[in-house]
Protein backbone atom coordinates (compact mmCIF):
# COMPACT_ATOMS: atom_id res chain seq x y z
CA UNK A 1 0.00 0.00 0.00
CA UNK A 2 1.80 3.53 -0.96
CA UNK A 3 1.79 6.14 1.67
CA UNK A 4 -0.68 8.97 0.02
CA UNK A 5 -3.50 8.76 -2.64
CA UNK A 6 -4.79 11.17 -4.66
CA UNK A 7 -8.21 10.60 -5.85
CA UNK A 8 -9.37 12.40 -9.11
CA UNK A 9 -13.11 12.65 -9.49
CA UNK A 10 -14.01 11.49 -13.60
CA UNK A 11 -17.64 12.14 -13.50
CA UNK A 12 -18.79 13.95 -16.58
CA UNK A 13 -19.07 17.22 -14.57
CA UNK A 14 -15.76 17.03 -13.54
CA UNK A 15 -14.27 16.15 -16.81
CA UNK A 16 -15.89 19.55 -18.25
CA UNK A 17 -14.26 21.46 -15.39
CA UNK A 18 -10.90 19.60 -17.12
CA UNK A 19 -10.12 16.63 -14.62
CA UNK A 20 -8.36 14.67 -17.20
CA UNK A 21 -6.15 17.87 -17.51
CA UNK A 22 -5.17 18.41 -14.39
CA UNK A 23 -4.75 14.14 -13.23
CA UNK A 24 -2.75 13.74 -16.51
CA UNK A 25 -0.07 16.78 -15.18
CA UNK A 26 -0.08 15.79 -11.39
CA UNK A 27 0.87 11.99 -12.90
CA UNK A 28 3.29 13.63 -14.46
CA UNK A 29 4.66 15.58 -11.72
CA UNK A 30 4.59 12.56 -10.09
CA UNK A 31 6.74 10.74 -12.28
CA UNK A 32 9.12 13.84 -12.80
CA UNK A 33 9.96 13.78 -9.02
CA UNK A 34 10.35 9.86 -9.15
CA UNK A 35 7.57 9.67 -6.23
CA UNK A 36 5.43 7.09 -7.93
CA UNK A 37 6.56 4.21 -5.32
CA UNK A 38 4.88 6.31 -2.93
CA UNK A 39 1.98 8.32 -4.30
CA UNK A 40 -0.83 6.94 -5.73
CA UNK A 41 -3.59 8.12 -8.34
CA UNK A 42 -6.87 6.48 -8.63
CA UNK A 43 -9.74 7.76 -10.77
CA UNK A 44 -13.06 7.65 -8.58
CA UNK A 45 -16.91 8.96 -8.89
CA UNK A 46 -18.06 12.36 -7.94
CA UNK A 47 -17.29 13.55 -4.34
CA UNK A 48 -21.28 15.18 -4.45
CA UNK A 49 -19.96 18.66 -4.54
CA UNK A 50 -18.71 21.24 -7.18
CA UNK A 51 -17.08 24.52 -6.96
CA UNK A 52 -15.55 26.79 -9.56
CA UNK A 53 -12.87 24.56 -10.86
CA UNK A 54 -11.48 20.83 -10.48
CA UNK A 55 -11.82 18.95 -6.98
CA UNK A 56 -9.31 16.09 -6.07
CA UNK A 57 -9.11 14.69 -2.60
CA UNK A 58 -5.64 13.72 -0.89
CA UNK A 59 -5.66 10.61 1.27
CA UNK A 60 -4.65 9.65 4.19
CA UNK A 61 -4.67 13.53 5.19
CA UNK A 62 -8.53 13.37 3.98
CA UNK A 63 -8.38 17.18 2.16
CA UNK A 64 -10.28 18.52 -0.42
CA UNK A 65 -8.39 20.74 -3.39
CA UNK A 66 -9.91 23.09 -6.06
CA UNK A 67 -7.88 24.63 -8.66
CA UNK A 68 -8.43 26.39 -12.22
CA UNK A 69 -5.31 26.08 -13.81
CA UNK A 70 -1.84 23.72 -13.87
CA UNK A 71 0.07 26.43 -11.95
CA UNK A 72 -2.62 26.08 -9.22
CA UNK A 73 -1.88 22.05 -9.06
CA UNK A 74 1.86 22.25 -9.50
CA UNK A 75 1.78 25.21 -6.23
CA UNK A 76 -0.17 22.36 -4.35
CA UNK A 77 2.39 19.66 -5.61
CA UNK A 78 4.98 21.26 -4.48
CA UNK A 79 4.00 22.47 -0.90
CA UNK A 80 1.58 19.50 0.06
CA UNK A 81 3.27 16.58 -1.36
CA UNK A 82 6.82 17.55 -1.47
CA UNK A 83 6.98 19.99 1.84
CA UNK A 84 4.23 18.50 3.86
CA UNK A 85 2.00 21.28 4.18
CA UNK A 86 -1.32 22.40 3.44
CA UNK A 87 -2.09 25.20 1.16
CA UNK A 88 -5.55 26.97 2.45
CA UNK A 89 -5.99 29.14 -0.74
CA UNK A 90 -6.90 26.15 -2.37
CA UNK A 91 -8.61 23.87 0.17
CA UNK A 92 -12.46 23.45 -0.18
CA UNK A 93 -13.83 24.55 3.46
CA UNK A 94 -15.64 21.79 4.34
CA UNK A 95 -17.86 23.82 6.76
CA UNK A 96 -19.83 24.99 3.55
CA UNK A 97 -20.36 21.31 2.38
CA UNK A 98 -21.15 19.73 5.65
CA UNK A 99 -23.80 20.91 8.36
CA UNK A 100 -21.95 22.58 11.24
CA UNK A 101 -23.53 20.35 13.70
CA UNK A 102 -23.11 16.68 12.70
CA UNK A 103 -24.50 14.89 15.15
CA UNK A 104 -27.84 16.56 14.37
CA UNK A 105 -27.62 16.16 10.59
CA UNK A 106 -25.13 13.77 8.32
CA UNK A 107 -25.54 12.29 4.84
CA UNK A 108 -26.54 8.42 4.72
CA UNK A 109 -24.87 6.71 2.09
CA UNK A 110 -26.68 3.84 0.65
CA UNK A 111 -27.16 4.21 -3.01
CA UNK A 112 -23.94 6.24 -2.78
CA UNK A 113 -21.86 4.13 -0.85
CA UNK A 114 -19.08 3.68 -3.00
CA UNK A 115 -19.37 6.84 -5.48
CA UNK A 116 -15.94 9.13 -4.85
CA UNK A 117 -14.23 5.75 -2.60
CA UNK A 118 -13.65 3.46 -5.55
CA UNK A 119 -12.51 3.34 -9.16
CA UNK A 120 -15.96 2.78 -10.70
CA UNK A 121 -13.82 1.47 -14.09
CA UNK A 122 -12.17 -1.27 -11.38
CA UNK A 123 -14.44 -4.13 -10.65
CA UNK A 124 -12.01 -5.84 -8.42
CA UNK A 125 -12.57 -2.40 -6.00
CA UNK A 126 -16.13 -2.88 -6.15
CA UNK A 127 -15.70 -6.56 -5.19
CA UNK A 128 -13.50 -5.21 -2.44
CA UNK A 129 -16.74 -3.30 -0.74
CA UNK A 130 -18.83 -7.11 -0.75
CA UNK A 131 -19.60 -6.23 -4.52
CA UNK A 132 -22.16 -9.66 -5.71
CA UNK A 133 -22.06 -10.43 -2.58
CA UNK A 134 -25.51 -9.63 -2.46
CA UNK A 135 -26.12 -11.59 -5.63
CA UNK A 136 -24.45 -14.80 -4.66
CA UNK A 137 -26.85 -14.90 -1.63
CA UNK A 138 -29.62 -13.86 -3.38
CA UNK A 139 -29.22 -17.07 -5.45
CA UNK A 140 -29.12 -19.10 -2.61
CA UNK A 141 -32.83 -18.23 -1.96
CA UNK A 142 -35.99 -18.96 -3.56
CA UNK A 143 -37.71 -16.28 -5.10
CA UNK A 144 -40.64 -14.90 -3.33
CA UNK A 145 -37.64 -14.60 -0.14
CA UNK A 146 -35.90 -12.05 -2.13
CA UNK A 147 -39.53 -10.38 -3.23
CA UNK A 148 -40.54 -10.66 0.77
CA UNK A 149 -37.20 -8.75 1.70
CA UNK A 150 -37.92 -5.81 -0.89
CA UNK A 151 -41.55 -5.56 -0.04
CA UNK A 152 -40.70 -5.16 3.57
CA UNK A 153 -38.38 -2.90 3.05
CA UNK A 154 -40.70 -0.50 2.05
CA UNK A 155 -38.53 0.66 -1.24
CA UNK A 156 -40.63 2.46 -3.51
CA UNK A 157 -39.47 3.90 -6.79
CA UNK A 158 -37.32 6.73 -6.99
CA UNK A 159 -37.81 7.85 -10.71
CA UNK A 160 -40.76 9.92 -9.21
CA UNK A 161 -43.75 8.12 -8.85
CA UNK A 162 -43.22 6.23 -6.03
CA UNK A 163 -44.55 2.75 -6.73
CA UNK A 164 -43.60 0.43 -4.35
CA UNK A 165 -40.83 -2.17 -5.90
CA UNK A 166 -41.34 -5.06 -4.29
CA UNK A 167 -45.01 -5.46 -5.30
CA UNK A 168 -43.91 -4.59 -9.32
CA UNK A 169 -41.23 -7.87 -8.68
CA UNK A 170 -44.48 -10.12 -7.62
CA UNK A 171 -46.29 -8.70 -10.19
CA UNK A 172 -43.70 -9.45 -12.53
CA UNK A 173 -42.89 -13.05 -10.84
CA UNK A 174 -46.74 -13.77 -11.24
CA UNK A 175 -46.82 -13.36 -14.55
CA UNK A 176 -46.35 -16.24 -16.41
CA UNK A 177 -44.65 -16.71 -20.06
CA UNK A 178 -41.56 -17.74 -21.78
CA UNK A 179 -39.69 -14.81 -21.61
CA UNK A 180 -39.61 -11.84 -19.06
CA UNK A 181 -37.33 -8.66 -19.61
CA UNK A 182 -35.81 -6.39 -16.72
CA UNK A 183 -35.10 -3.08 -18.03
CA UNK A 184 -33.47 -0.13 -16.52
CA UNK A 185 -34.49 3.54 -17.23
CA UNK A 186 -30.78 5.79 -17.11
CA UNK A 187 -32.92 8.30 -19.43
CA UNK A 188 -33.22 10.64 -16.64
CA UNK A 189 -34.54 13.42 -18.87
CA UNK A 190 -35.68 16.29 -15.68
CA UNK A 191 -34.05 19.22 -16.14
CA UNK A 192 -32.08 19.62 -12.91
CA UNK A 193 -31.51 16.11 -11.92
CA UNK A 194 -28.13 14.36 -12.83
CA UNK A 195 -28.35 11.98 -9.56
CA UNK A 196 -28.39 8.97 -11.94
CA UNK A 197 -25.46 9.45 -13.99
CA UNK A 198 -23.38 10.14 -11.09
CA UNK A 199 -24.44 6.79 -9.74
CA UNK A 200 -23.73 5.21 -13.23
CA UNK A 201 -20.24 7.01 -13.41
CA UNK A 202 -19.79 6.64 -9.94
CA UNK A 203 -20.95 3.21 -8.99
CA UNK A 204 -22.18 1.01 -11.94
CA UNK A 205 -21.69 -2.17 -10.84
CA UNK A 206 -24.36 -1.58 -8.06
CA UNK A 207 -26.64 -1.26 -10.80
CA UNK A 208 -25.06 -3.88 -12.80
CA UNK A 209 -25.99 -6.32 -9.54
CA UNK A 210 -29.54 -5.18 -8.70
CA UNK A 211 -30.79 -6.10 -11.95
CA UNK A 212 -29.00 -9.61 -12.09
CA UNK A 213 -30.96 -10.13 -7.82
CA UNK A 214 -34.45 -8.95 -10.11
CA UNK A 215 -33.97 -11.09 -13.09
CA UNK A 216 -33.21 -13.82 -10.71
CA UNK A 217 -35.91 -12.83 -8.47
CA UNK A 218 -39.13 -12.52 -11.33
CA UNK A 219 -37.54 -14.89 -13.53
CA UNK A 220 -35.81 -13.10 -16.18
CA UNK A 221 -32.91 -14.09 -17.88
CA UNK A 222 -32.37 -10.49 -20.28
CA UNK A 223 -31.66 -6.93 -19.13
CA UNK A 224 -31.10 -3.56 -20.71
CA UNK A 225 -30.02 -0.26 -19.20
CA UNK A 226 -31.66 2.62 -21.57
CA UNK A 227 -29.45 5.30 -21.36
CA UNK A 228 -29.44 8.85 -22.18
CA UNK A 229 -27.64 9.21 -25.48
CA UNK A 230 -25.91 12.13 -24.47
CA UNK A 231 -24.86 10.55 -21.54
CA UNK A 232 -21.40 9.16 -23.01
CA UNK A 233 -19.14 8.96 -19.98
CA UNK A 234 -22.01 6.83 -18.15
CA UNK A 235 -22.39 4.54 -21.42
CA UNK A 236 -18.51 4.28 -21.51
CA UNK A 237 -18.44 3.35 -17.79
CA UNK A 238 -21.26 0.80 -17.96
CA UNK A 239 -20.11 -1.05 -20.73
CA UNK A 240 -16.82 -1.79 -19.26
CA UNK A 241 -18.21 -2.45 -16.23
CA UNK A 242 -21.02 -4.98 -18.45
CA UNK A 243 -17.51 -6.45 -19.89
CA UNK A 244 -15.89 -7.07 -16.83
CA UNK A 245 -18.61 -9.00 -14.56
CA UNK A 246 -19.07 -11.20 -17.96
CA UNK A 247 -15.13 -11.83 -17.56
CA UNK A 248 -15.55 -12.68 -13.92
CA UNK A 249 -18.47 -15.02 -14.37
CA UNK A 250 -20.83 -12.27 -12.79
CA UNK A 251 -23.12 -11.77 -15.60
CA UNK A 252 -23.46 -14.45 -18.35
CA UNK A 253 -23.97 -17.74 -18.52
CA UNK A 254 -24.73 -20.23 -14.76
CA UNK A 255 -23.43 -17.09 -12.65
CA UNK A 256 -21.70 -18.28 -9.48
CA UNK A 257 -21.85 -22.22 -10.90
CA UNK A 258 -25.50 -21.78 -10.46
CA UNK A 259 -28.37 -22.78 -13.33
CA UNK A 260 -28.89 -19.00 -13.59
CA UNK A 261 -28.28 -17.24 -16.38
CA UNK A 262 -28.63 -13.32 -16.94
CA UNK A 263 -27.21 -11.21 -20.03
CA UNK A 264 -26.93 -7.04 -19.77
CA UNK A 265 -27.15 -4.64 -23.13
CA UNK A 266 -26.86 -0.68 -22.98
CA UNK A 267 -29.55 1.18 -25.08
CA UNK A 268 -28.91 4.73 -25.50
CA UNK A 269 -32.08 7.24 -26.32
CA UNK A 270 -32.57 9.85 -28.24
CA UNK A 271 -32.83 12.54 -25.55
CA UNK A 272 -36.78 12.63 -25.37
CA UNK A 273 -38.59 13.60 -21.91
CA UNK A 274 -41.35 11.57 -22.30
CA UNK A 275 -39.47 8.49 -22.70
CA UNK A 276 -39.21 8.77 -18.93
CA UNK A 277 -42.68 6.95 -19.30
CA UNK A 278 -42.18 3.47 -18.94
CA UNK A 279 -44.49 2.88 -21.30
CA UNK A 280 -42.59 5.01 -24.02
CA UNK A 281 -39.32 3.98 -23.04
CA UNK A 282 -40.74 0.58 -24.06
CA UNK A 283 -41.99 2.03 -27.71
CA UNK A 284 -38.06 2.95 -27.81
CA UNK A 285 -36.52 0.36 -27.63
CA UNK A 286 -38.53 -1.43 -29.96
CA UNK A 287 -37.40 1.18 -32.56
CA UNK A 288 -40.62 3.14 -33.11
CA UNK A 289 -41.53 6.34 -31.62
CA UNK A 290 -41.21 7.23 -28.09
CA UNK A 291 -44.64 7.91 -27.13
CA UNK A 292 -46.97 6.61 -24.50
CA UNK A 293 -49.21 3.37 -24.75
CA UNK A 294 -52.37 3.18 -23.12
CA UNK A 295 -52.49 1.21 -19.63
CA UNK A 296 -53.72 -1.10 -19.07
CA UNK A 297 -52.16 -3.66 -19.62
CA UNK A 298 -49.63 -2.89 -17.58
CA UNK A 299 -45.73 -3.62 -18.15
CA UNK A 300 -45.43 -5.73 -16.07
CA UNK A 301 -48.10 -8.54 -17.74
CA UNK A 302 -47.44 -6.96 -21.59
CA UNK A 303 -44.53 -4.65 -21.91
CA UNK A 304 -41.21 -5.08 -24.24
CA UNK A 305 -42.40 -7.07 -27.16
CA UNK A 306 -45.04 -8.10 -25.12
CA UNK A 307 -43.72 -9.79 -22.10
CA UNK A 308 -43.80 -9.03 -19.20
CA UNK A 309 -41.50 -6.35 -17.89
CA UNK A 310 -39.91 -5.04 -14.74
CA UNK A 311 -38.88 -1.31 -15.04
CA UNK A 312 -36.80 0.74 -12.69
CA UNK A 313 -34.76 3.47 -12.53
CA UNK A 314 -31.27 3.87 -11.80
CA UNK A 315 -31.36 4.92 -7.68
CA UNK A 316 -34.27 2.12 -7.55
CA UNK A 317 -31.94 -0.32 -8.46
CA UNK A 318 -28.82 0.39 -6.18
CA UNK A 319 -30.74 0.13 -3.10
CA UNK A 320 -31.38 -3.32 -3.74
CA UNK A 321 -27.53 -4.84 -2.92
CA UNK A 322 -27.74 -3.13 0.16
CA UNK A 323 -30.71 -4.17 1.20
CA UNK A 324 -29.99 -7.73 0.95
CA UNK A 325 -26.84 -7.52 2.28
CA UNK A 326 -28.20 -5.50 5.84
CA UNK A 327 -31.86 -6.68 5.89
CA UNK A 328 -34.97 -5.06 5.20
CA UNK A 329 -35.35 -3.56 8.95
CA UNK A 330 -31.42 -1.91 8.48
CA UNK A 331 -33.39 -0.20 5.69
CA UNK A 332 -36.73 0.76 7.58
CA UNK A 333 -34.70 2.50 10.50
CA UNK A 334 -34.28 5.64 8.21
CA UNK A 335 -36.88 7.47 6.74
CA UNK A 336 -40.94 8.06 7.79
CA UNK A 337 -43.66 5.66 8.51
CA UNK A 338 -44.87 5.54 4.71
CA UNK A 339 -41.41 6.45 2.99
CA UNK A 340 -38.49 4.12 3.85
CA UNK A 341 -34.80 4.78 3.11
CA UNK A 342 -32.84 7.83 2.33
CA UNK A 343 -33.15 9.96 -0.82
CA UNK A 344 -30.43 11.09 -3.62
CA UNK A 345 -31.51 14.85 -4.16
CA UNK A 346 -30.22 16.83 -6.80
CA UNK A 347 -28.77 20.80 -6.04
CA UNK A 348 -28.56 23.26 -8.19
CA UNK A 349 -29.73 26.74 -8.91
CA UNK A 350 -28.64 29.66 -7.08
CA UNK A 351 -26.70 27.66 -4.52
CA UNK A 352 -23.45 27.80 -3.41
CA UNK A 353 -22.45 23.91 -3.42
CA UNK A 354 -24.18 22.50 -6.11
CA UNK A 355 -24.02 18.70 -6.24
CA UNK A 356 -25.83 15.79 -4.78
CA UNK A 357 -26.27 14.39 -1.28
CA UNK A 358 -28.07 11.29 0.47
CA UNK A 359 -30.24 12.07 3.14
CA UNK A 360 -32.84 9.96 4.90
CA UNK A 361 -36.59 10.60 3.66
CA UNK A 362 -38.44 13.40 5.71
CA UNK A 363 -35.18 15.43 5.92
CA UNK A 364 -36.38 19.27 5.19
CA UNK A 365 -35.76 21.34 2.07
CA UNK A 366 -33.44 23.48 4.92
CA UNK A 367 -31.57 20.48 5.53
CA UNK A 368 -30.23 20.06 2.04
CA UNK A 369 -30.17 23.28 0.78
CA UNK A 370 -28.30 25.30 4.07
CA UNK A 371 -26.72 21.43 5.52
CA UNK A 372 -25.10 20.26 2.32
CA UNK A 373 -25.86 23.04 -0.37
CA UNK A 374 -24.09 25.94 1.17
CA UNK A 375 -26.92 28.32 1.50
CA UNK A 376 -27.74 30.86 -1.14
CA UNK A 377 -25.22 32.09 -3.28
CA UNK A 378 -23.94 35.55 -2.95
CA UNK A 379 -25.80 36.10 0.19
CA UNK A 380 -29.22 36.82 -2.04
CA UNK A 381 -32.56 35.88 -0.81
CA UNK A 382 -34.59 32.48 -1.87
CA UNK A 383 -37.49 33.85 -3.82
CA UNK A 384 -38.88 30.14 -4.88
CA UNK A 385 -37.74 26.17 -4.48
CA UNK A 386 -38.66 24.35 -7.35
CA UNK A 387 -38.97 20.52 -6.05
CA UNK A 388 -39.04 17.12 -8.35
CA UNK A 389 -37.72 18.48 -11.45
CA UNK A 390 -39.57 20.54 -13.74
CA UNK A 391 -42.80 18.84 -13.28
CA UNK A 392 -42.60 19.33 -9.49
CA UNK A 393 -44.02 22.22 -7.54
CA UNK A 394 -42.72 25.92 -7.02
CA UNK A 395 -42.32 26.35 -3.36
CA UNK A 396 -41.69 29.87 -0.76
CA UNK A 397 -39.56 30.14 1.88
CA UNK A 398 -42.03 29.36 4.49
CA UNK A 399 -41.91 25.62 3.49
CA UNK A 400 -37.93 25.22 4.34
CA UNK A 401 -38.82 22.85 7.81
CA UNK A 402 -41.91 20.31 6.14
CA UNK A 403 -40.11 17.10 5.76
CA UNK A 404 -39.72 15.65 2.12
CA UNK A 405 -40.86 12.69 1.04
CA UNK A 406 -43.64 10.85 -0.70
CA UNK A 407 -46.47 12.25 1.58
CA UNK A 408 -45.11 15.86 1.56
CA UNK A 409 -47.28 16.61 -1.99
CA UNK A 410 -49.81 17.42 0.91
CA UNK A 411 -47.76 20.43 1.77
CA UNK A 412 -47.42 21.22 -2.03
CA UNK A 413 -43.52 20.35 -1.65
CA UNK A 414 -43.14 17.53 -4.65
CA UNK A 415 -40.24 14.73 -4.42
CA UNK A 416 -40.39 13.52 -7.67
CA UNK A 417 -36.74 12.55 -8.58
CA UNK A 418 -35.50 14.79 -5.91
CA UNK A 419 -34.17 17.68 -7.43
CA UNK A 420 -34.08 21.01 -5.69
CA UNK A 421 -33.37 24.13 -7.66
CA UNK A 422 -32.87 27.39 -5.63
CA UNK A 423 -34.17 30.53 -7.18
CA UNK A 424 -33.20 33.62 -5.82
CA UNK A 425 -34.76 37.44 -5.28
CA UNK A 426 -33.25 38.26 -8.81
CA UNK A 427 -35.57 36.12 -11.00
CA UNK A 428 -39.02 36.94 -12.34
CA UNK A 429 -42.18 34.20 -11.46
CA UNK A 430 -43.90 35.20 -15.60
CA UNK A 431 -40.31 34.25 -16.84
CA UNK A 432 -39.73 31.42 -14.95
CA UNK A 433 -43.24 30.31 -16.00
CA UNK A 434 -42.66 31.09 -19.45
CA UNK A 435 -39.45 28.92 -19.37
CA UNK A 436 -41.28 25.75 -17.85
CA UNK A 437 -43.82 25.66 -20.68
CA UNK A 438 -41.59 26.35 -23.44
CA UNK A 439 -39.81 23.34 -22.15
CA UNK A 440 -43.13 21.22 -21.82
CA UNK A 441 -43.76 22.40 -25.48
CA UNK A 442 -40.75 21.56 -26.56
CA UNK A 443 -41.24 18.17 -25.15
CA UNK A 444 -44.44 17.15 -26.00
CA UNK A 445 -44.57 13.79 -28.19
CA UNK A 446 -47.49 15.05 -30.20
CA UNK A 447 -49.48 11.88 -29.55
CA UNK A 448 -52.47 13.81 -27.63
CA UNK A 449 -54.38 17.01 -28.65
CA UNK A 450 -54.57 18.47 -25.36
CA UNK A 451 -50.66 18.52 -24.65
CA UNK A 452 -49.66 19.17 -28.27
CA UNK A 453 -51.68 22.18 -29.04
CA UNK A 454 -52.54 23.12 -25.28
CA UNK A 455 -48.78 23.69 -24.13
CA UNK A 456 -48.07 25.57 -26.99
CA UNK A 457 -50.91 28.07 -26.49
CA UNK A 458 -49.77 28.15 -22.41
CA UNK A 459 -46.72 29.62 -23.61
CA UNK A 460 -48.00 32.19 -26.08
CA UNK A 461 -49.73 33.32 -23.31
CA UNK A 462 -47.37 33.88 -21.05
CA UNK A 463 -44.74 35.07 -23.98
CA UNK A 464 -47.38 37.61 -24.51
CA UNK A 465 -47.58 38.57 -20.58
CA UNK A 466 -43.45 38.74 -20.08
CA UNK A 467 -43.39 41.39 -23.51
CA UNK A 468 -45.91 43.67 -21.61
CA UNK A 469 -48.30 42.76 -24.19
CA UNK A 470 -50.78 40.52 -21.70
CA UNK A 471 -54.32 41.17 -21.07
CA UNK A 472 -56.31 40.50 -17.91
CA UNK A 473 -58.25 37.60 -18.79
CA UNK A 474 -54.74 36.03 -19.93
CA UNK A 475 -54.42 34.90 -16.60
CA UNK A 476 -57.81 33.04 -15.97
CA UNK A 477 -56.88 31.44 -19.21
CA UNK A 478 -53.49 30.25 -18.37
CA UNK A 479 -54.77 28.94 -15.05
CA UNK A 480 -57.62 27.03 -16.98
CA UNK A 481 -55.87 26.03 -19.79
CA UNK A 482 -53.52 24.39 -17.02
CA UNK A 483 -55.79 22.53 -15.74
CA UNK A 484 -57.51 21.30 -18.62
CA UNK A 485 -54.35 20.62 -19.97
CA UNK A 486 -53.40 18.62 -17.06
CA UNK A 487 -57.01 16.67 -16.81
CA UNK A 488 -57.11 15.42 -20.42
CA UNK A 489 -53.61 14.41 -21.86
CA UNK A 490 -52.66 11.10 -22.52
CA UNK A 491 -49.49 10.68 -20.03
CA UNK A 492 -47.59 12.19 -17.30
CA UNK A 493 -46.07 14.82 -19.40
CA UNK A 494 -48.85 16.34 -20.02
CA UNK A 495 -50.83 15.58 -16.97
CA UNK A 496 -47.98 17.71 -14.86
CA UNK A 497 -48.10 20.75 -16.25
CA UNK A 498 -50.36 22.49 -13.87
CA UNK A 499 -48.26 21.70 -11.19
CA UNK A 500 -45.22 23.97 -11.52
CA UNK A 501 -47.31 26.67 -13.30
CA UNK A 502 -50.16 26.93 -10.83
CA UNK A 503 -47.82 26.85 -8.37
CA UNK A 504 -45.88 29.72 -9.48
CA UNK A 505 -49.34 31.53 -9.84
CA UNK A 506 -50.45 31.00 -6.65
CA UNK A 507 -47.06 32.13 -5.01
CA UNK A 508 -46.44 35.12 -7.30
CA UNK A 509 -50.37 36.19 -7.88
CA UNK A 510 -49.16 40.48 -7.40
CA UNK A 511 -45.97 39.47 -9.95
CA UNK A 512 -47.89 37.86 -12.55
CA UNK A 513 -51.08 40.65 -12.29
CA UNK A 514 -47.90 43.80 -12.09
CA UNK A 515 -47.16 42.75 -15.85
CA UNK A 516 -50.33 43.46 -16.97
CA UNK A 517 -50.63 46.97 -17.87
CA UNK A 518 -47.18 48.09 -16.89
CA UNK A 519 -44.79 49.72 -18.70
CA UNK A 520 -42.07 47.30 -17.12
CA UNK A 521 -41.16 44.22 -15.41
CA UNK A 522 -41.30 44.70 -11.81
CA UNK A 523 -38.50 42.63 -11.09
CA UNK A 524 -36.49 44.33 -14.26
CA UNK A 525 -36.23 40.78 -16.07
CA UNK A 526 -38.92 40.64 -18.32
CA UNK A 527 -37.84 42.87 -21.83
CA UNK A 528 -41.09 44.87 -22.45
CA UNK A 529 -41.62 45.07 -26.45
CA UNK A 530 -42.00 49.06 -26.83
CA UNK A 531 -45.50 50.28 -28.44
CA UNK A 532 -45.34 52.28 -31.19
CA UNK A 533 -47.26 55.05 -31.25
CA UNK A 534 -49.86 55.78 -33.78
CA UNK A 535 -49.17 59.08 -35.87
CA UNK A 536 -52.20 60.55 -36.67
CA UNK A 537 -52.51 61.47 -40.85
Amino acid sequence: MKAMTILFSMDSNSLLNGAKSYEDAMKNLVNEYNLSDIIEIIETGSFGFYGKGSVFQILPDDVYYIVNSIDDLKEIFEEHLLKGRSVPKFLVDREKLTPADTSKLKETRIVLRNVGLIDPNSIEEYIGRDGYVALYRALKMKKTEIIDIIKDSGLRGRGGAGFPTGLKWEMTLKSQNDKKYILCNADEGEPGTFKDRLILEGDPHSVLEAMAIAGYAVGSQLGYIYIRGEYYNSIQKVQKAIDDAENAGLLGENIFGSDFSFKISIRPGAGAYVVGDETALMESLEGKVGRPRLKPPYPTEHGLYGKPTLINNVETFANVPWIILNGSDAFKAYGTQRSKGTKVFSLIGNINSKGVAELPMGSTLREVIYGFGGGVANGRNIKTIQTGGTAGTFVTPDKLDIPVDYESIKDGISLGSGAVLVIDDRNCAVDIAKKVARFYMHESCGKCTPCREGTRELYTLLDEISKGRGKLEYIDRIKNLAQEISDSSFCGLGQSVNMPILSLYDNFKDEFLAHIGSSACPVGVCEFEKVKSKTKV
